[in-house]
């Protein structure tokens, strides 16, 4: 047969006169015609035969093509719906840390599930609909039993995040692992994580503000309870050496193992100081009015601190929180100072958690630091205790402020805000006589009004002004961007 095709193609040739080098184009041509009609019969023989899978043939192709046509999806922002979170819990616990958790979660728009180690009983069925959907931790018990870890409880957390992963919710950009006593501020994660390339390896958190906790585990790790985060492809990679990770460190503590085993990976830790442990007890107010210059992202330990606020229990205090963390994050607990100079007094704001009048006026820096109105983690404990400056509370007239918690909050219109601040208890000291003997002890209300658009950037603080102090018993304050080269002093 082939003697005959080659005898007509001579025969072609002779009659178009074609030379030998122009031959060769004319071959090469027929060898591109004949194997283009034979992948046409192959492709046609796989398309019509039931018996073969049309996307296994082309599924290398396919794969490569639509990957590479879903890239633009890294493009667009990140929003709610690329977090997924885990929350680890226990049935016993999750009795009475819901609220903590409902105080946050939003039904329908916040993905991810509560891992209990047993199923729900008593008040909890039927499960609420205003709770994350719950999950039972898979029986690593034979695993357990080979590691021998000192708390079984352990490991069961570090492969919670295995069992999260699994559930390949499209999409998903980030695993957030927390406890069911932390509180999730979601738009502000949304904020922070959005500057970061979620296709990298991250692994981002913070050590906690206690030193001895961060002695006693690692200064290089991200606490649990305040929340790790891990980008898909790092959760990805954890997953898979998730065996031999716990073989390896499962007798460490949880958040110590996933350190080691994400160190392994050659992953370090991305700190965020919004990310609060709270390795603390007693009154957090001090603490919580003096914020970081950070979004606030987390609090854990709910029930191991007096209510956030004094005249609440802890369940309404969480969520009398979130009634300002859900109309602006990006200003919860952020630090406002200015002055009224008439009386020389000085304002420090947390929006939407707390407001401070001293009778005299103070540095900023002197103002940001927090008041050690808690205690530390764990008692009879040497300085340092903590992982910042803290200021005694003081007898003083001029050093002890006037405190004031958030009451109240309102939309005025489409720009503007106001939280009402009112009065904790009296002070019960006479004026600050060295300022000039101007009392703020009839002071019951502090009015502030802020814009209504989220902060997007927090480089720096906002300023504010006093606008009036009437002798009603109310101060208006206003926030403002502050002018180029103006000092807060």
């Amino acid at each position: 047969m082939s003697s005959a095709v080659n005898f007509k193609f001579h025969k072609i040739k002779g009659k178009l006169g074609l030379s030998s080098q122009n031959f060769v184009v004319f071959s090469l041509f027929k060898t591109l015609l004949i194997s283009g009609l034979v992948l046409s019969v192959i492709s046609m023989f796989f398309l019509s035969n039931p018996t073969c899978s049309n996307s296994a043939f082309f599924s290398p192709f396919a794969e490569k093509y639509f990957s590479s046509s879903s890239s633009s999806s890294v493009d667009t922002p990140t929003n709610l719906q690329h977090l997924a979170f885990g929350i680890q819990a226990s049935e016993k616990t999750y009795h009475f840390r819901k609220p903590y958790i409902e105080a946050w979660w939003r039904p329908n728009e916040t993905m991810g599930y509560v891992y209990l180690d047993k199923p729900p009983r008593g008040n909890l069925l039927p499960w609420s609909p205003k709770s994350p959907p719950y999950r039972i931790n898979d029986d690593i018990s034979k695993l357990i039993r080979e590691v021998k870890p000192k708390n079984p409880t352990m490991p069961r957390m570090v492969h919670g995040i295995s069992e999260l992963f699994r559930e390949e919710h499209e999409g998903i950009r980030w695993i957030v692992m927390g406890d069911d006593d932390s509180i999730f501020f979601v738009d502000n994660l949304v904020e922070v994580l959005s500057k970061y390339d979620h296709t990298k390896y991250y692994y981002i958190g913070y050590p906690s503000e206690h030193v001895m906790s961060n002695y006693w585990f690692s200064f290089n790790q991200a606490f649990g309870g305040s929340g790790i985060i891990l980008s898909y492809p790092l959760a990805k990679a954890l997953v898979k050496d998730m065996d031999r990770c716990l073989r390896t460190y499962g007798r460490l503590s949880s958040d110590l193992i996933t350190e080691s085993c994400l160190d392994d990976i050659g992953v370090n830790l991305t700190p965020n100081k919004g990310f609060h442990q709270i390795d603390l007890r007693g009154d957090l107010s001090g603490f919580l009015s003096s914020h970081p210059k950070d979004l606030v992202l987390s609090l854990h330990h709910v029930d191991k601190v007096y209510p956030y606020f004094p005249s609440m229990d802890r369940a309404k205090s969480t969520h009398h929180l979130m009634k300002a963390g859900n109309v602006d994050q990006s200003r919860l607990f952020q630090q406002t100072i200015c002055y009224h100079r008439q009386n020389n007094w000085s304002f420090s704001i947390a929006w939407g958690y707390s407001a401070h009048i001293y009778e005299k006026t103070f540095p900023r820096k002197w103002l940001t630091m927090p008041i050690e109105t808690f205690k530390p983690w764990r008692k009879g404990l040497s300085q340092p205790r903590y992982m910042f400056n803290v200021r005694r509370p003081s007898g003083d007239p001029c050093e002890a402020p006037h405190v004031f918690f958030f009451e109240s909050m309102k939309k005025i219109s489409s720009h503007e805000i106001i939280t009402v601040y009112s009065r904790s208890a009296s002070r019960n000291l006479t004026a600050c006589v060295s300022s000039g003997n101007y009392s703020a002890e009839y002071i019951t209300k502090i009015y502030v009004l802020s814009p209504a658009t989220k902060r997007t950037e927090i480089h720096r603080s906002e300023c504010c002004d006093v606008v009036r102090v009437e002798d009603t018993g109310k101060a208006d304050v206003k926030f403002r961007e502050c002018m180029t080269n103006e000092i807060i002093a």
